[in-house]
């Protein structure tokens, strides 16, 4: 684990790679797409979610995507820039790649998420000079795992990770799968099983998990070896993370839910700002699945991405429920 006097020598708390597109919500609110009248827009994307989340927080966070140099493409990186984010890693395409669009509804049940990924922009991303010397400069690479699907794309990607490895710069990778972005399981694994090699702390819930190794016993063995940080997202049943031979196990902050995405991006941004300032993996749990309830109790991603304030009223008003009974 790095130090916190080198992470504070460095330009940047983080350098997310992956994608960032626009989402559009049916309204009113509830509703399914079909029925929509109308919709509303936000930045989405678990790239652009991850940074946001990462920037509230309290870090200058920079993205390393590709973005269409037309409206859509406008759309976000506008949003941003307003947010924070620096830009100046992120390609913007000017062939006939598209930035992703997602239609996502807000509803607990029966809640639908569709998003279109026709020659991605965000995967004509590049580890260029330039990325290298950020990198250089950060102390954290954020990798989320669609970022690695294309043979391009997986190749600049595991370049920024070994590049991030030899010069002190801590590799996220957030496994992020999504069945439909590959071809088989079997290809995931081998991608997935490289990548993860590089990585300095896994996160995924079980199923993600269970694409990369065996079963989650096997993973977990595999990362005590590495001594790497492994956490495994529990959704209503907290999470459990290990490192080396210890074990944390949490629960969560009970909210009224709205819709069911979202947690997981605003859970890892926060995670990384606040065990950076900390130190402390409890501490930081619990802030990450603080976020992770605000996110879930509100329309969009990016726009409810909590602030610290935000994050320590609800950690005033609300206690976190205990543990689920993990063996």
């Amino acid at each position: 684990m790095l130090l916190q006097l080198e992470y504070q020598k460095r330009s940047w708390h983080g350098l997310v790679v992956g994608r960032a597109g626009l989402d559009l919500y049916p309204q009113p609110a509830g509703c399914k797409t079909r029925d929509a009248t109308t919709f509303s827009s936000d930045v989405g994307g678990s790239g652009g979610n991850i940074a946001i989340a990462m920037n509230r927080a309290g870090g200058q966070i920079g993205l390393i995507s590709g973005l269409s140099d037309d409206p859509a493409g406008q759309f976000v990186r506008q949003r941003l820039q307003t947010e924070g984010i620096d830009l100046s890693l992120t390609n913007i395409t000017q062939g006939d790649e598209r930035t992703s669009l997602a239609l996502a509804e807000v509803r607990q049940q029966d809640c639908e998420v569709v998003i279109y990924r026709n020659n991605a922009s965000d995967l004509q991303m590049t580890y260029s000079p330039a990325v290298e010397q950020a990198i250089g400069q950060s102390s954290n690479l954020v990798v989320t795992g669609t970022s690695l699907i294309t043979a391009n794309s997986r190749k600049h990607t595991l370049a920024m990770m070994t590049h991030a490895n030899s010069v002190g710069c801590q590799v996220w990778l957030d496994l992020d799968y999504r069945p439909w972005n590959w071809p088989d399981q079997q290809t995931t694994r081998i991608v997935y099983g490289e990548a993860a090699e590089l990585a300095d702390v896994l996160i995924g819930n079980e199923a993600e998990f269970n694409v990369l190794n065996d079963c989650i016993e096997a993973q977990i063995a595999h990362s005590k070896r590495k001594h790497q940080v492994m956490i495994l997202k529990r959704g209503v049943n907290g999470c459990s993370l290990f490192t080396g031979s210890a074990r944390l196990d949490t629960g969560i902050y009970n909210v009224s839910t709205l819709k069911p995405y979202g947690a997981g991006d605003a859970f890892l941004g926060n995670l990384i700002i606040c065990h950076m300032a900390t130190q402390d993996w409890q501490q930081a749990i619990e802030a990450a699945s603080a976020a992770a309830a605000l996110v879930v109790s509100q329309e969009g991603c990016a726009k409810a991405m909590p602030t610290p304030e935000a994050l320590q009223q609800l950690q005033r008003q609300t206690t976190m429920q205990p543990k689920a009974n993990w063996s």
